[in-house]
């Protein structure tokens, strides 16, 4: 028999060669991470695993995911979630990677909040990550929690710092650990000055070993966008619970009046946000580096490609901007469908080493999101240079056409680019 004719016979014998296993990546985070609201929040939820899904089902306290008609309570963010690893998986298919994508996230959860479970004691967030051993993990913190003292309703960096810590140590090393915060923190002084009571800092902590710990995974540290809310004057707000999103209205209650501002201005905040993530990736080898999405919202901004400001009306209450591109939601906090978008692409392109640009005007997550080609073409664009891949600025035809197609009057020109490359 003919050699080639023979090992051909015995390859099809043999059958189909196995695929290589899939990249394993888990998304740890809050409603920053699953999106918050449609189309994001359940965006491609069946090709994603869900990891908290279970929990919310035995016990939605503390969620807005209470089942329907549940008197007093929120049912605008029901499970499963895709959000914007959701978002990242589509992009992975298309450009022909395997990856296995799950996400462990619960609102406006901390990074202390899941490493110790604090949520409440059904939701074992911190034993979602010993669930399995990951190639890829990507931690997000708290919108502001990351930020300088008194530069943020939750503005705790010593905390973001130590429990960013925590979770590599528990990823990498995994030991079992007993131990109380005012030692984690270096004295109970430095303790309580984080806002935790000294009983609080002299409780043990005992920390369970994660049987799948593993030097290998690879951990991101995920930057937050600055926040329109934080910056720009306006009335405070609560969800509307009676509504499909919760979407904002003014808060008429004692709880409400003028809203606390923390910074004169998105980039401001963004440069902090920045310092305060690469600073810890930097004091810490264990990082394999930062995710610049909130570098990416600044260059976006500074380019005039999106709104930089008037988010609010007269009254102080949300108010949009006809053709505008916001990459903000109507609470100026979470992300808009096309700021979960920008997050995604920075995210695809650190994570895989892939350029954004290389999706393409006709990438299927912007087609379902209701993103038209124009703007998600921009949009990667945007990924695209903040990642260092491309450094060329949009060409100033292509941009007007842009713009003029959302809307807007002026071009703005000559503004500082935010952010930096990822390193």
């Amino acid at each position: 028999m003919n050699r080639f004719l023979a090992l051909a016979l015995t390859a099809s014998l043999a059958g189909p060669a196995l695929a290589a296993d899939p990249i394993k990546i888990l998304f740890v985070g809050n409603s920053y991470t699953f999106g918050r609201v449609d189309p994001v929040l359940s965006y491609n939820a069946a090709a994603v695993h869900d990891l908290t899904a279970g929990f919310n089902a035995i016990n939605p306290a503390g969620t807005n995911s209470y089942p329907l008609g549940t008197a007093g309570q929120g049912s605008f963010e029901p499970h499963p979630w895709g959000g914007v690893p959701g978002i990242f998986k589509k992009m992975t298919d298309e450009a022909g990677m395997a990856y296995d994508v799950s996400l462990s996230t619960r609102n406006a959860a901390s990074l202390r909040g899941q490493f110790l479970d604090t949520a409440n004691s059904d939701w074992k967030l911190r034993e979602n990550v010993a669930t399995q051993k990951w190639d890829s993990v990507v931690l997000q913190e708290q919108s502001d929690a990351a930020l300088p003292a008194g530069k943020g309703k939750n503005a705790n960096l010593a905390t973001f710092n130590a429990y960013a810590d925590q979770f590599e140590r528990f990823i990498h090393n995994g030991a079992a650990q007993s131990y109380k915060e005012s030692t984690l923190f270096g004295s109970l002084a430095a303790c309580t000055a984080t806002g935790l009571s000294s009983g609080s800092c002299n409780t043990t902590r005992n920390i369970a070993a994660n049987p799948n710990a593993s030097s290998g995974t690879k951990i991101y540290l995920e930057q937050s966008w600055a926040r329109p809310d934080m910056v720009e004057a306006h009335k405070i707000t609560t969800p509307d619970i009676t509504s499909v999103d919760g979407r904002p209205i003014v808060d008429t209650s004692a709880a409400g009046g003028n809203a606390t501002l923390y910074y004169g201005s998105l980039a401001d905040m963004t440069a902090d946000l920045h310092n305060s993530f690469y600073a810890k990736a930097a004091s810490n080898p264990g990082f394999a580096g930062v995710v610049p999405v909130g570098d990416a919202f600044q260059l976006a901004v500074n380019q005039g490609l999106a709104q930089g400001g008037g988010f609010y009306n007269a009254s102080g209450s949300f108010a949009e901007t006809a053709g505008a591109l916001n990459l903000w939601w109507l609470e100026r906090t979470h992300a808009s469908k096309y700021g979960s978008y920008l997050s995604a692409l920075t995210l695809f392109g650190s994570i895989t080493g892939h350029d954004p640009l290389s999706l393409g005007a006709s990438e299927q997550a912007a087609i379902d999101l209701g993103i038209d080609a124009t703007t998600a073409r921009a949009l990667q664009r945007v990924a695209s240079q903040q990642l260092g891949f491309t450094t060329a600025v949009p060409e100033p035809q292509s941009l007007a056409l842009l713009l003029a197609g959302l809307g807007v009057i002026a071009l703005r020109t000559g503004r500082r680019r935010g952010g930096a490359p990822a390193r």
